[in-house]
């Protein structure tokens, strides 16, 4: 990158999504690329899943403005007290970087620009207020995020411990509650191995491990709920809130209830005036402690039970789905899935996937949802990238090049490899994509496709229960028909935009 003239300042930005993998790391790169075009030197601290490079004090302090690209709290936001800020949701650092970057210099020469309001580390500034269906989303965004890892790591393991053990290691030994595989894997051991030998005793010690990293889900959502909203003191009775939800058999929603009531009690008692010589204990000892008595006490006394019958009822109309409702639900699942292609819509029907995937009592109902869920995912990117193969001309070289990189995202189960085709062309782009992912999450519920694992694409389809075969027709059927659909409506306005183009001169002339 080129050194920025003198008369143009350096800034420096941070990205992040709640996942932290896909949405964090497109933004830096639309941003780099739009300072460069704007000859502008720009410096991007990426908050993502895999951590971060803080910059450089010196650079900060040089830097004439800041951007915030961002679904979650900045960390370590005291940093950049003082600088003029632009802030924005991070898809907008990928739709409009150069609207962002051009607003930026703006800001760094403007003295009533914005700024960066160090007292508020973890909050916007006051200039853009966030309502509360906007904190609200924040929340639910941050504590999915938090989850996710999680949910991944136990899935992908206890899929594994299928695969070496098989699906028995799975059912309930009859002591103590336990699966045949925490039994083995507790009572055995590489010098004792059980009759069915190594492979197996390895198998039941994954799927032990597995289910233990499962068993956080409810108490890692609702904790980082809770501390997305009242920062850290709210984690105590976030994760106290979340494992009395799995208690009291409230399952996921208790855990969302749970995660925010904690949260805005630990909230409102850090904002209690307290005396001098008690500040120092209130975020250690008085908020921890009541804050974990209200909420504790609330969940068991109050919402335990209401809770636990939503949980129930919704579980057994699950089981009880079949024919015509399988499909429909099959049909939302995909609509949700490539709406947004990693926002909050396809966040939501993941982890609607997920939290039957984590049930004690998961079966059939259960693992299609989950299949319906991944294989709907995998649509979108899959889809583009066949359509950038079979008609390379309707879309741009940086298009093409996307579409190489969409194919093993696709297959890994990574919906955010189509963003940037939906980015530029959202009208034609997102609803072919939620037509395939209709056709494919339909499919795989009337084909009653089973998934076991709730991440990894093709290469868990080991977890199918044997029906892989009908869980790649789902698919390319969901592929086919984007592909096919978004080829038709850019081929529509290709040939639109050449008569528009032809009917100029025309008119010129006459």
């Amino acid at each position: 990158m080129e050194k920025a003239p003198s008369d143009r300042p350096s800034l420096v930005a941070i990205t992040a999504c709640p996942t932290g993998i896909a949405h964090t790391y497109m933004a830096a790169d639309a941003l780099k690329l739009a300072a460069e075009r704007a000859g502008v030197e720009l410096t991007v601290e990426t908050q993502g899943s895999s951590g971060s490079t803080p910059l450089a004090p010196q650079t900060i302090v040089e830097a004439g403005a800041v951007i915030f690209a961002t679904e979650v709290g900045v960390k370590g936001r005291e940093r950049f007290a003082g600088k003029p800020v632009i802030t924005s949701g991070v898809k907008r650092g990928i739709n409009e970087p150069d609207a962002m970057i051009a607003e930026a210099v703006a800001a760094a020469s403007d003295p009533d620009a914005p700024r960066v309001d160090g007292a508020a580390a973890e909050s916007e500034p006051a200039a853009a207020p966030v309502g509360l269906g906007g904190q609200l989303k924040r929340a639910l965004l941050t504590g999915v995020s938090y989850m996710i890892p999680f949910v991944a790591a136990g899935g992908l393991l206890m899929a594994l411990g299928f695969l070496m053990a098989g699906y028995e290691i799975g059912s309930e030994h009859g002591e103590d509650g336990m699966s045949n595989g925490a039994y083995i894997a507790l009572h055995d051991s590489l010098w004792n191995l059980p009759p069915e030998g190594l492979l197996h005793y390895l198998g039941a010690v994954c799927f032990a491990v597995g289910s233990a990293a499962m068993s956080l889900m409810v108490a890692v959502l609702a904790g980082y709920i809770a501390y997305a909203i009242a920062d850290r003191p709210g984690l105590a009775p976030g994760f106290v809130a979340g494992v009395l939800a799995v208690t009291v058999n409230a399952g996921f929603i208790g855990g969302v209830i749970g995660g925010l009531l904690a949260g805005v009690v630990a909230l409102w008692l850090s904002r209690i005036p307290l005396p001098q010589w008690a500040r120092g204990l209130q975020p250690v000892v008085i908020i921890p402690l009541l804050g974990t008595l209200i909420t504790g006490g609330t969940m068991y006394m109050i919402l335990a039970g209401p809770l636990r019958w939503v949980n129930e009822e919704m579980t057994s109309a699950l089981n009880g789905m079949s024919g015509s409702s399988k499909v429909a639900l099959g049909v939302v699942i995909g609509l949700m899935m490539c709406f947004d292609l990693g926002g909050p819509v396809n966040k939501a029907s993941y982890a609607f996937g997920v939290a039957g995937l984590g049930l004690s009592t998961a079966g059939a109902p259960q693992w299609e949802i989950m299949a319906a869920v991944m294989a709907a995912g995998m649509v979108p990117p899959l889809a583009l990238a066949l359509a950038t193969f079979v008609r390379p001309r309707l879309f741009t070289e940086p298009e093409r090049e996307n579409g190489k990189a969409a194919l093993p995202l696709g297959l890994c189960f990574i919906s955010e490899g189509a963003i940037p085709f939906a980015a530029a062309d959202p009208l034609r782009v997102i609803p072919s994509m939620m037509l395939g992912g209709a056709v494919t999450g339909g499919l795989s519920m009337a084909l009653s496709v089973q998934l076991r694992a709730p991440h990894g694409g093709v290469f868990v389809m080991f977890a199918t229960n044997g029906t892989w075969p009908q869980f790649v027709v789902a698919l390319v059927a969901g592929v086919v028909v984007s592909a096919v659909a978004v080829v038709l409506a850019k081929s529509v306005a290709a040939r639109g935009a050449a008569a528009a183009d032809s009917a100029q001169p025309a008119a010129v002339a006459a």
